[in-house]
């Protein structure tokens, strides 16, 4: 074969893919006309065909919305506690309701006494912090008060180590640390006791009874993972809080640290294990009588708990995917009966099977997608709603937007194609001749 036929062929095949490119469109455009056509004159029917797909695209990507954002805000939080810090403390996290509590009930608690031997004795820690945390206490400012504040006291190098930020005021710094009466807030404190953060700073409150000068402020930080619900907590130097409460009877003392630049969190667990049995002087036969809580422990619990989370939504929206495709299934059989003349006239003048199949499964899935789209519309106005109030974060991200359009084609595909199918079966002549 010489270079001008096959030049010629060439050309040939390209025509014909312009040309079914062609109809194709035509063929879109077509299913699109009638599908808007189906929505104006039938509106009552239309809209209780696609009610099931609005509900079940906006039951999944609601679901899918909620979590992603939901996991979003914990793996922030996470992140702010330190992938690289260490909780030693007497309870283990994530134990869950079969957890062997007696098992743990008996341990002793972390002491302050313990800080110093760990700075000493390992190789690993950059910073090490002491500090307990006592709940259900009451402020009094000038006859105001607010129940249920977290009071925090901590040892000076715990701003090292927690990502706490200061937007007013200043850490405990020099002889404070001794145990000086200075405090600083948390977000919600501060703003439900003094409205802004200029205005708490200087003033004196009552922290359970003992008066303290605010000198620094946090920033707002929102629900996530932190251990501390710090919005709501009164932290003071370790030295005066200790003679507020006691924190053997009356708080859950805990040590954090936080390892050097160069080492990984399993070297310092394993150099951290080895010294607090020292500490504790256990013998080679005991159990550890203490927990090393790290934050990426978590991740595959949260991880699974997001799955089944996730998991529950899909099997809610399938039952509303499944009334969702019958109706669109029955109005496409009903448009296929009120075209079959159109249908034979088609066939009559050469319009193939493959056209006519097309072409009601485009239309389905037309009708899908308007459903489907109606429910990502319904997500994206609640998630305005919330993100409005400001107290968590929600997005709806495109991923979640393919999925819902995807999920509605799916739908599309398997509702409309037994209708399309038998539109493409049907006989020109007796078409033609049906009323």
């Amino acid at each position: 074969m010489d270079v001008i036929s096959q030049f010629i062929i060439t050309l040939h095949l390209i025509n014909d893919c312009h040309n079914a490119m062609i109809a194709t469109i035509k063929i879109l455009w077509s299913s699109l006309k009638m599908a808007a056509q189906e929505l104006r004159m039938n509106k009552l029917r239309t809209f209780l065909s696609l009610l099931g797909i609005t509900i079940g695209i906006f039951c999944i990507i609601t679901v899918f919305t909620a979590t992603n954002s939901l996991e979003n805000n914990i793996r922030k939080g996470m992140e702010a506690l330190g992938s690289d810090v260490i909780f030693i403390q007497k309870w283990p996290w994530g134990g869950g309701p079969d957890m062997p509590w007696w098992k743990f009930v008996n341990r002793p608690q972390p002491e302050y006494k313990e800080l110093r031997y760990i700075m000493e004795r390992t190789h690993t820690v950059e910073y090490s912090a002491f500090a307990f945390s006592s709940g259900n206490k009451r402020l009094d400012y000038k006859g105001e008060s607010m129940e249920g504040v977290e009071f925090l006291p901590v040892t000076e190098d715990y701003i090292k180590i927690q990502s706490l930020k200061i937007i007013g005021g200043r850490f405990f710094a020099g002889k404070e640390n001794d145990g000086a009466n200075v405090a600083i807030l948390g977000g919600n404190i501060w703003d439900g006791m003094f409205g802004s953060p200029e205005a708490a700073l200087g003033k004196v409150i009552r922290i359970a009874g003992r008066p303290v000068k605010v000198v620094g402020v946090l920033k707002k930080k929102g629900a996530g993972m932190d251990a501390i619900n710090y919005d709501n907590t009164v932290m003071v130097p370790y030295a005066f809080g200790r003679t507020v409460v006691d924190e053997r009877k009356y708080g859950d003392p805990f040590i954090i640290v936080k390892a050097k630049s160069n080492v990984s969190v399993k070297e310092m667990m394993d150099e951290l294990t080895g010294v607090m049995r020292a500490i504790r002087r256990l013998r080679p036969t005991e159990d550890d009588d203490f927990s090393l809580n790290e934050i990426t422990s978590i991740s595959q619990n949260l991880e699974s708990v997001f799955a089944k989370v996730n998991l529950g939504g899909v099997v809610i929206a399938m039952f509303a995917l499944i009334v969702g495709g019958f109706g669109i299934a029955n109005i496409m059989f009903v448009t296929v009966k009120e075209r079959t003349n159109i249908i034979g006239l088609k066939k009559a003048i050469g319009a193939r099977k493959k056209v006519i199949l097309m072409e009601f499964l485009l239309e389905a899935i037309m009708l899908c997608l308007v459903g489907g789209g109606l429910g990502l519309l319904l997500v994206y106005i609640i998630t305005i709603l919330i993100n409005s109030t400001g107290v968590f974060p929600v997005a709806l991200t495109f991923k979640n937007i393919m999925v819902g359009l995807s999920v509605s084609t799916v739908v599309g595909i398997i509702a409309g194609f037994i209708p399309a199918y038998s539109a493409s079966k049907l006989d020109p002549v007796v078409a033609i001749r049906s009323t």
